[in-house]
């Protein structure tokens, strides 16, 4: 095996255990994105007509921001990689064949059932 991109690797056990908890993950991550568009949405607004955009709205935005951040957080220590916040497109490293591969899922897919070279992204899925 080449030298490996990631130091975690998961087994397809060990993803599926986490799996309720990406999926808490995922669903915070998208409704504070959505919070944090009508924010910015206000503070557009507000900017549009000349207003000062300090105060709540702002500390809003910025909470926000730094909620977000936490959020992705849990995924990048884990090396768990999101490839789309909007359909919950999730990545695992993992090794398949002697290969260093990703396990693929989205959150609409009940297990994981696919898996795709690290290079080849969502169209070289194959079922493992």
């Amino acid at each position: 095996m080449n030298k490996s991109q990631f130091r975690q690797h998961y087994t397809r056990d060990e993803a599926r255990a986490l799996l309720p908890q990406v999926r808490r993950w995922l669903q915070r991550l998208q409704h504070l994105r959505e919070r944090m568009a009508k924010v910015e949405h206000r503070l557009d607004q507000m900017l549009a007509g000349g207003q000062d955009v300090g105060g709540e709205t702002a500390n809003d935005w910025v909470r926000c921001l730094t909620q977000i951040k936490t959020g992705l957080r849990e995924f990048e220590t884990r090396e768990i990689q999101i490839k789309d916040l909007d359909r919950g497109l999730i990545d695992f490293p993992a090794i398949v064949g002697g290969r260093e591969v990703f396990l693929c899922w989205e959150q609409d897919e009940e297990d994981i059932e696919y898996w795709h070279d690290l290079d080849t992204g969502y169209a070289g899925r194959e079922k493992l």
